[in-house]
């Protein structure tokens, strides 16, 4: 294993979380098999791979940013109940 119920108690109490004992032992074995996958990563050979950001090529995805007219204030409040100036009036919640 790669990490010891001690750490994982420690890490724990530095999170204040509070596990019981069958939670520490399944924590330590998760985080132990994540360790070991970590490892094999390192094991692979990327020499010549250029780093990169995702698994995938991606193109920008954003739309581009092109002004266009807003709707009127007499449009935007034509259903409302009531007004006051440009903006809707509701009834008061607080009391």
């Amino acid at each position: 294993m790669k990490i010891t119920k001690e750490e994982v108690k420690h890490v724990a109490h530095l999170a204040r979380l509070e596990f019981d004992q069958n939670e520490t032992e399944m924590f330590t074995a998760q985080l132990s098999d994540i360790l070991d996958y970590i490892d094999q990563l390192n094991q692979v050979d990327t020499e010549g791979v250029p780093p990169m950001t995702h698994a995938m090529a991606l193109r920008n995805a954003f739309r581009e940013d092109v002004i266009i007219p807003s709707l009127t204030d007499e449009i935007v409040l034509g259903n409302a109940s009531e007004t006051r100036g440009s903006s809707f009036r509701v009834p008061k919640v607080i009391e």
